[in-house]
């Protein structure tokens, strides 16, 4: 069986995109109507800004997702038997398994975009790799300090991201290098994504998703909040909301999509963390670029 996976903020470069919009008249006119519903050319930022114009938040989600879900789009021969994507990831996954539309999962990215981008000017706060420690570990630092500090993505065995304030993420990476963590890697993000701190924009988005039509989906995708596979429309819903302050459980969603008989996996987007991430989950699959 074969997995398509889909990655999250940190995937994009300068250029990104523009190969596929020059080369494939689908992909030209998927990318048109994104200028279009946006409201700018966000082309122009992905094809010749810089890598600091690509950092904006407002800029960066709908970027990787337009890149992800265009990619998949005009694959040859793409059909998942299981779709999952890290964090933002998961919207490009609900395209590519018929959850949502193009058109109304870019509109809930841009609008989640802008959501996380006022939380993070309300409530000044980071995140940082923990690279070499049991997540154990990292979860009793991060329970033991006075100060918003909570385990954000379990991205595979032996690196974890941690998310809250700015003190608290200082205080908990001398904590998990005094425990014998590798490194303690503070992350150059706008804010603790995937944490209490969210809460404003978990709001926002909640309403956003709750007036959006959804569509029974061709094949399960396995959700950040609990790592499970879900083909039921509210349910997918209540988990989409509820990921903007719960953790990323990726180690988890892949071992349970290899336990589910996933055998080879694709990452559909810019880079290729995800393919790196899985194989150290699971070193026995294929993985591969859509």
């Amino acid at each position: 069986m074969t997995a398509y996976v889909f990655p999250g903020q940190g995937a994009q470069f300068p250029g990104m995109g523009k190969e596929l919009y020059d080369n494939n008249p689908k992909a030209k006119e998927l990318f048109e109507t994104a200028n279009e519903i946006l409201g700018f050319r966000i082309t122009d930022i992905m094809f010749a800004g810089t890598a600091e114009d690509l950092k904006q938040t407002k800029v960066t989600q709908p970027a990787i997702f337009l890149h992800s879900v265009i990619v998949a789009l005009t694959a040859d021969n793409f059909k998942p038997d299981m779709v999952a994507g890290h964090s933002l990831g998961e919207f490009s996954a609900l395209v590519a398994n018929k959850a949502l539309s193009f058109e109304d999962a870019l509109k809930l990215v841009s609008h989640r975009a802008l959501a996380m981008q006022k939380a993070c000017e309300i409530n000044p706060s980071t995140m940082a790799a923990i690279l070499g420690l049991e997540d154990a570990k990292v979860e009793e630092i991060c329970n033991g300090i006075d100060d918003v500090v909570v385990a954000a993505n379990y991205n595979c065995p032996g690196q974890l991201v941690i998310s809250g304030s700015n003190r608290g993420i200082e205080v908990a990476c001398e904590q998990m290098k005094a425990a014998g963590a590798k490194r303690a890697l503070p992350l150059p993000v706008g804010g603790a994504f995937h944490s209490p701190l969210m809460e404003p924009a978990r709001e926002e988005l909640a309403a956003a998703i709750k007036n959006t039509s959804f569509n029974k989906p061709i094949c399960p995708v396995y959700q950040n909040v609990n790592a499970k596979p879900s083909t039921d429309v509210e349910e997918i819903k209540e988990n989409l909301i509820a990921q903007l302050t719960a953790p990323v459980k990726w180690t988890q969603s892949v071992q349970q999509m290899v336990h589910d008989g996933a055998s080879t996996f694709v990452e559909c987007g810019p880079g290729k963390v995800l393919q790196g991430l899985v194989k150290k989950i699971a070193s026995e699959v294929e993985v591969s670029s859509c």
